[in-house]
């Protein structure tokens, strides 16, 4: 199968449509497929922030797309070599629902770029994703894996473990909370596994799947070069940034119950699909296809913690 590789003699080098290309990933997406000449089109409902993003750049053009619209999924695709389906949703408001964006939406796109004849596309999920889960998120994102893969089999699935970078809404609100709160609440004891990995790694990742046909049809799992167990992870943030935090387990009821009370503010800091995510370990499988396959070393948490919290050693 042919992969599309930009081609320095040719004026017209591949291009790559990313949907959610203005996203905390999606972004980062853009500029590696950028680095490597590919051309991007970015498919995003507000095609002003496109502008804010890449103005400067030659190789973008954007287009406002409705991943719920048939047509403008299909206008968006058109003429690509290539799709990236990095759109998430982590709560629902309205018609956008978890079974909307991770299964409906994901299985439009999969299956106009079959129809339009794209041989490559790269769809985002995540560790954990399961079609038994009783998790309307996590459930979702697993009918999607399937939906993709039954309309582009040679479909590549991409689950990234949790993702942490300078202006990430994790390891930032952690480092924050660690210096404010005199005691941290823990969801449960703490006990439960995961394996942070740096977002620019899964852009990299993401990169680089397209010009490799080892990737064609196989699921990836990205992880960072560390696991921790949650409570173990705040430790380790705390030695970063000069602090010992007081831990107190809460039973997961609580958050639950708390998280629905959150709900109804604008910007919750805490959802209900958080909290079901913090129930599972989310680890890169052992046998599974990961950074390390690709060639990309992973990028420590630890020097992250100290270039976002500014502490120099």
């Amino acid at each position: 199968m042919a992969e599309p590789r930009p081609d320095e003699s040719s004026h017209e080098q591949p291009l790559i449509t990313v949907f959610g290309g203005t996203g905390f990933l999606g972004r980062r997406v853009v500029r590696d497929l950028l680095r490597r000449g590919f051309r991007v089109r970015i498919a995003v409902r507000n095609a002003g922030r496109v502008v804010e993003l890449f103005a400067d750049q030659a190789s973008v053009e954007a287009t406002e797309v409705d991943i719920n619209s048939e047509q403008r999924v299909a206008d968006a695709l058109a003429g690509a070599s290539g799709a990236v389906n990095a759109v998430s949703l982590y709560r629902e408001r309205g018609g956008e629902t978890f079974r909307a964006i991770h299964l409906e939406a994901a299985q439009r796109v999969a299956r106009l770029a079959s129809r339009q004849g794209i041989a490559r596309l790269i769809h985002l999920s995540g560790i954990g994703a399961n079609p038994q889960s009783d998790s309307a998120y996590i459930r979702a994102r697993g009918l999607g894996e399937g939906a993709v893969r039954e309309a582009l089999p040679d479909a590549t699935l991409v689950r990234p473990a949790v993702m942490f970078g300078p202006d990430d809404g994790f390891l930032t609100a952690l480092i924050r909370l660690l210096r404010t709160l005199p005691v941290y609440p823990l969801f449960g004891r703490g006990e439960t596994s995961l394996q942070p990995v740096h977002v620019e790694n899964v852009a990299e990742a993401i990169a680089a799947m397209l010009q490799d046909s080892a990737s064609v049809g196989r699921t990836y799992e990205l992880g960072g070069p560390e696991v921790f167990t949650y409570a173990g992870l705040l430790r380790a943030i705390g030695a970063e940034i000069g602090v010992t935090p007081v831990l107190a387990p809460i039973p997961y009821g609580v958050w639950y119950g708390l998280a629905g009370v959150l709900g109804l503010l604008p910007s919750p800091p805490v959802t209900r699909s958080q909290v079901e995510l913090m129930e599972i370990d989310t680890v890169a499988a052992a046998d599974a296809p990961g950074l390390a396959s690709l060639g990309i070393g992973p990028l420590d948490l630890r020097q992250a913690v100290r270039d976002i919290s500014g502490v120099r050693r």
